[in-house]
């Protein structure tokens, strides 16, 4: 590591939790920066400050009365609000009503304009706080052009002079694609297009290819990940960007909140319990099977997935198997909203399995915790996945997962062996139904051996995907980035 002394960072994004949560985006920008504090270093936040936010609920403060933000021909004013997460790590909110007081997070017409105006807003702002980061961290397509700015707009700007980007890439197919005006409102129309040789890119803006073009450090999140999409077949397009670029390109696990995400202490659940007391675990899978209306039985085993309900997600291979698989006995408990299609087709399995299939068309925290407590199998069969937290949670839970062999699932499922005992749930390699099929035709032969399925929950349960161990590998990627940074390349 070339360097020790704590850093100043900012880490800027559309949503974090607990204020507001669209993706699992949240999840993280919510639980990183309290294990970065704890590693000695001085962490703010910033986000849009959303008309869900309720000032009096999260006892915002208004600190920054008027900053006056350009928008390529016209000003616009907004003030900043603070609130706090962890152990009184500020979060700077961006209050411009006109362009966040709106029913949803996104999916309006105008999104290029709304989170240019937020991310310009924010480094304007920091000005006001006299506050200059040593590493500004940001998130996904809606700051992918803050570190585009640090090489144009904000290149002979003295505050930023030392101020490195780091560029974290959650989900590679949402890009934020927009026409040639978005760069004027921007202010660096100057750059024009930068993709004439991606002939898909040639003729649009695309702010998440930007943020990948000039962060000084950039990371995915998870190790596979970072390596898939350096290919045509996971790289959205942009693998030929980031094969120019995959000397800075690092791949770091997302971990989990284990203070949130706690078997023994969660509040949602029907019974707490951990690896020293897991015989009360079943009494999970009782409520969970009572509130699903599903016959109370510990025998059947009860495999479930909590997902949007997309093909990325596998729901595709599943229809296809989903007679066979009902056949076998098993309960089948669903957690998630999606395509219309997928609504209809568990709506009609559960009229007509009334005793195997339960469908909560829904998201709601309070479900989910159960079903991670008391599923006995937990299926993510993704087309592609970048992390996945599921898996982790369902783990963490006593829940042994099924997955496709694909990003952050590859990396932290490993199949079970019988000849040497190792591994922590079963996994198939190729998309093809078939093979899902197999997989979970192992997971119920192994069910039967209790013994051997508790050695499974207990390995699952005892892995740590705490933030810790991930917070070290930031740090040594804003190292990086900061030297990348000094020496100009």
């Amino acid at each position: 590591m070339q360097d020790e002394r704590p850093l100043k960072i900012l880490i800027i994004a559309a949503e974090i939790v607990p204020f507001v949560k669209v993706g699992g985006l949240a999840d993280v920008v919510g639980a990183l920066p309290k294990s970065l504090q704890a590693l000695g270093h001085d962490i703010r936040l910033a986000m849009p400050r959303y008309g869900q936010v309720d000032p009096t609920r999260f006892h915002l403060q208004t600190i920054v009365d008027a900053v006056s933000v350009n928008m390529s021909n016209f000003q616009v004013p907004v003030s900043v609000r603070r609130g706090t997460v962890g152990d009184a790590i500020p979060v700077y909110m961006i209050d411009a009503p006109r362009y966040f007081e709106r029913e949803n997070i996104y999916g309006y017409t105008d999104d290029g304009e709304r989170f240019i105006l937020f991310c310009r807003a924010v480094l304007e702002a920091l000005r006001f706080l006299d506050w200059s980061p040593d590493i500004i961290h940001c998130h996904d397509w809606h700051t992918g052009i803050v570190p585009n700015w640090m090489h144009t707009i904000y290149h002979d700007d003295p505050f930023y002079a030392e101020t490195a980007t780091v560029y974290t890439i959650h989900n590679l197919a949402y890009q934020g694609i927009f026409g040639y005006r978005i760069l004027e409102v921007a202010g660096v129309a100057a750059n024009g297009f930068l993709y004439p040789q991606i002939a898909e890119l040639a003729n649009v803006v695309d702010i998440m290819g930007r943020g990948i073009l000039f962060a000084d450090a950039i990371t995915t999140v998870s190790e596979r990940y970072a390596q898939e999409i350096l290919t045509s077949t996971f790289g959205e397009k942009l693998d030929h960007l980031l094969r120019s670029r995959r000397d800075r390109l690092f791949g770091i696990l997302n971990g989990l909140d284990y203070e949130e995400m706690n078997p023994a202490t969660d509040c949602y659940i029907h019974t707490n319990f951990d690896a020293q007391s897991l015989d009360k675990r079943p009494e999970n899978k009782r409520a969970l099977q009572e509130q699903a209306h599903l016959p109370v039985n510990p025998e059947v085993p009860l495999l479930a997935m909590i997902s949007r309900l997309t093909d990325q997600k596998g729901f595709d291979m599943l229809g296809q198997i989903i007679q066979p698989l009902l056949a076998q006995g098993v309960q089948f408990v669903v957690l998630g909203i999606g395509d219309q299609h997928y609504h209809e087709m568990f709506q009609n399995l559960a009229a007509r399995y009334p005793e195997q299939v339960a469908i909560f068309l829904t998201f709601n925290t309070e479900i989910a915790q159960r079903i991670y407590a008391g599923s006995d199998m937990f299926l993510m069969p993704s087309r592609f996945e970048p992390c996945g937290l599921g898996q982790l949670i369902a783990m963490r839970y006593g829940s042994v997962p099924i997955v496709r062999a694909v990003g952050g699932l590859a990396d932290t499922v490993q199949e079970y062996d019988p000849r040497g005992g190792e591994g922590n749930g079963f996994v198939f390699t190729n998309y093809d139904p078939w093979e899902l099929f197999a997989a979970i035709v192992r997971a119920l032969e192994l069910y039967r051996f209790k013994d051997i399925w508790r050695k499974l929950q207990l390995r699952g349960m005892a892995a740590d995907h705490s933030w810790q161990a991930s917070a070290m590998c930031y740090v040594e990627v804003y190292y990086n980035a900061i030297a990348f940074h000094k020496s100009g390349k």
